[in-house]
């Protein structure tokens, strides 16, 4: 193997060693790196020093990317890839989506067709906060009580993203109000709330509180209630990775298999990082 493999917490997540992303991967490495990542659901590279070239050539390895409803945060050249800044423009414009993620969600989730992966590359960061945590939600569902586990099961849920886009504002105001012709592409959606991921073939929770919000023809009381207890169920720390970003940090992560949820940090202190994600081939089932 042209790489190491080194775990990052006990049950999910690696770091890569020997890999420069900025260079092609040979086939068999590509293959082999797949797999671990499938296995491990999250993995991280440091100290790359990658164009958006490169990152758009070493995401598209994994499938389809996807372009992000906030077009107007779209790097020059690079539609797919999404600038995650509070960098601005002459006249105080924000050139990057700075409210990002801060809250527990899977990335796009709320498309019929939604991601597989997404892949973060950490330009500028700042001195504390900012962090990253993440979920392992094969852990979630397996240590469900039995009773919850009947309750959900073969049940789907709706996912949006205008239901809560503003109720998810870290700071009232800071999001850029959605245009018409955005609204446009959104449309609830539907998902299990327990899908099998076909690359490992294992069960995982696919509910998260960013997006997801009635149970399919469950009393809304009912509903509310289940939801919020498995929430509350997946934001406990045994589940959890925390990734604290270093400057050039690559990190790519399953969301049919995580969620995750970005910490605060001085707006004072830049915050630089592209983003690309990839989408899901397969339905979710």
């Amino acid at each position: 193997m042209d790489f190491e493999v080194k775990p990052i917490s006990e049950h999910f997540g690696a770091e890569i060693t020997g890999l420069d992303l900025s260079k092609p991967l040979s086939d068999q490495t590509f293959d082999t790196l797949r797999e671990t990542f499938f296995d491990r659901g999250i993995l991280v590279f440091r100290d790359q020093h990658i164009e958006p070239e490169h990152q758009v050539a070493f995401s598209s390895r994994f499938g389809e990317l996807m372009i992000h409803v906030l077009d107007q945060f779209q790097y020059p050249g690079h539609k797919e890839i999404l600038v995650l800044s509070n960098d601005t423009d002459e006249d105080g414009t924000a050139t990057g989506f700075e409210d990002a993620g801060r809250y527990w969600h899977s990335d796009l989730s709320y498309q019929k067709s939604p991601s597989l992966a997404t892949m973060l590359y950490a330009i500028d960061i700042p001195p504390e906060g900012g962090d990253t945590m993440f979920v392992n939600m094969y852990q979630a569902y397996e240590t469900l009580p039995d009773d919850i586990k009947e309750k959900i099961e073969g049940k789907e849920a709706y996912h949006s993203y205008t239901r809560n886009y503003e109720k998810n504002e870290s700071v009232k105001g800071l999001r850029p109000k959605l245009r018409d012709d955005q609204l446009a592409t959104l449309q609830d959606v539907t998902h299990p709330i327990v899908r099998t991921v076909q690359s490992t073939s294992r069960r995982a929770l696919y509910v998260n509180s960013g997006f997801t919000y009635q149970i399919v023809g469950m009393d809304e009381d009912e509903s509310t209630e289940i939801l919020q207890t498995l929430f509350k169920h997946c934001r406990k720390s045994e589940f959890r990775y925390v990734h604290k970003w270093r400057f050039n940090d690559y990190v790519c992560w399953d969301n049919r298999s995580t969620i995750h949820h970005a910490t605060p940090y001085d707006p004072a202190q830049r915050r630089y990082i592209h983003r690309t994600t990839i989408k899901d081939p397969l339905p979710v089932i």
